[in-house]
């Protein structure tokens, strides 16, 4: 459906915000796409896909999504539930061996970030090797004996915790179940029903063309390196997505209304929990921001935001081909922030909180 720009004057001081903030916060190049229906669309790109040639961004290029990613896997595990193969209060022992203390760690608790396991990111070790070696690939099951390496950080259910390990987990669980790799399962069942044709998860570190270049500070030194081509095995199920801003914009709000999903399932999935952030809470692998439903994600050389707000059904998608951030601030809500604050003042994206990894 064709849909008018927001007036001239909204238009202006759009480009004028997001090229200050750009200046002010160093971001090479961004996508950016906020549509509100009867009232407008704003789409544009801003800045460069490639610092060396100076090429500049494109809206059709690819990038990395980070951990909207998880909303994936968890729509995969969904459809399993719906299909009376997986129950959401189950163990994950029952499906998954060798999970410390797994048969009191359930699916539910997983998706929702409640399980306690501590998340393999977070290992120092783990984070060093990335730092000298992001080629280096990883398998679903390294990534857990990291994780499995370090005593849990919480009983079950007892509080929120991002931990990629969870969705790491239910990647394995999706693939037990349906006997199909993670990444062609979700290529049948989530992707093409939704004609999400510029959507994978990779095995390896290519980038399809054409693509942003993306640029990160994850090195021994921290300077800034061109991290296009780095190995994403490490993030798996929560993080080394592939999209772009077409597939972003058809996704947040097909995530919303549950297309994939029955109707029981879905309500199940956006009953969100607070996570101990004013105006921030958590679904089933969604994530509420202050209102705005779906998810981030940032990974080395790459920051995204793919979210609706069910109030206006203001799609709101952000793509930025770097991660290093300004004043331990993630770039991706700077922007979101900025822009909200002008076309959607009564719901804006909350002010940036310091950065996590992954």
């Amino acid at each position: 459906m064709h849909q008018d720009n927001f007036d001239a004057g909204t238009v202006e001081r759009l480009d004028e915000a997001i090229t200050k903030t750009m200046k002010e916060t160093g971001i090479p190049g961004l996508n950016i796409s906020l549509s509100i229906p009867g009232r407008g669309l704003y789409e544009k790109s801003f800045g460069v896909s490639d610092t060396k040639t100076g090429t500049p961004m494109k809206a059709d290029l690819y990038t990395r999504i980070g951990s909207i990613t998880k909303t994936f896997t968890v729509t995969g595990v969904l459809q399993l539930v719906d299909q009376g193969k997986v129950g959401l209060d189950d163990p994950i022992s029952r499906y998954v061996s060798g999970v410390p203390n797994g048969q009191n760690i359930t699916v539910r608790q997983l998706a929702e970030l409640h399980s306690g396991l501590f998340d393999y990111v977070e290992d120092k070790q783990w984070f060093a090797d990335l730092r000298a070696d992001p080629h280096r690939a990883y398998t679903p099951r390294q990534l857990l004996d990291i994780a499995f390496a370090h005593p849990p950080t919480f009983t079950p259910g007892a509080k929120w915790q991002y931990s990629n390990t969870n969705l790491v987990l239910l990647g394995l669980l999706v693939e037990k179940v349906s006997g199909q790799r993670l990444a062609d399962y979700l290529q049948q069942h989530v992707f093409a029903p939704l004609k999400l044709d510029d959507t994978s998860l990779p095995s390896d570190s290519a980038m399809p063309d054409p693509h942003a270049h993306g640029y990160s500070d994850v090195t021994p030194d921290g300077s800034v390196a061109d991290a296009t081509n780095w190995n994403p095995s490490w993030a798996w199920a929560s993080g080394a997505a592939i999209s772009n801003m077409k597939d972003m914009k058809t996704w947040a709000p097909a995530l919303l209304e549950g297309n994939l999903l029955t109707k029981k399932t879905q309500a199940e999935r956006l009953h969100t929990i607070s996570i101990g952030s004013p105006g921030f809470s958590y679904g089933l692998g969604l994530l509420n921001t202050g209102g705005w439903l779906g998810h981030n994600g940032d990974l080395p050389g790459y920051e995204s935001i793919a979210v609706q707000h069910p109030a206006d059904k203001a799609v709101l998608v952000v793509l930025i081909n770097s991660d290093v951030n300004y004043q331990d601030k993630n770039d991706s809500s700077i922007i979101a922030n900025t822009v909200t604050s002008i076309v959607t003042p009564d719901h804006p994206w909350p002010t940036p909180l310091p950065a996590t990894r992954e």
